[in-house]
């Protein structure tokens, strides 16, 4: 069991579950975080922290958000296992899912 960014996290990417993570294992593609379930503890340090509250325990996600779960799991499908997301910096990809969504509009 791990926990799982969901959709209000796609093209906001606030951090601060990043800078709480004891293990660093959120990862950022182009428009969305996602948590390398293999490397998560389990801890829920994020869970709080995420101001648009998008993180959930994967067998909590509202099913109206889609399968993010799903989506978390296919951004690491070549991306493997890498031991801690901080020296990689953003990734250029997202998982298919996110890579679907229509951008959400930037307020200015």
């Amino acid at each position: 069991m791990t926990y799982v960014i969901a959709l209000p996290c796609v093209d906001v990417k606030d951090r601060s579950c990043i800078d709480e993570c004891p293990v660093d294992c959120i990862y950022e593609g182009r428009r969305a975080l996602y948590i390398q379930p293999d490397e998560c503890v389990d801890c829920g340090a994020c869970e709080p922290v995420c101001p648009v509250e998008a993180i959930y325990f994967e067998d909590d996600v509202p099913a109206e958000l889609g399968d993010h779960r799903g989506s978390n799991a296919d951004f690491f499908d070549t991306l493997g296992s890498p031991g801690g997301a901080g020296s990689l910096g953003v990734l250029d990809h997202d998982s298919p899912l996110v890579g679907s969504l229509a951008r959400k509009a930037v307020r200015s």
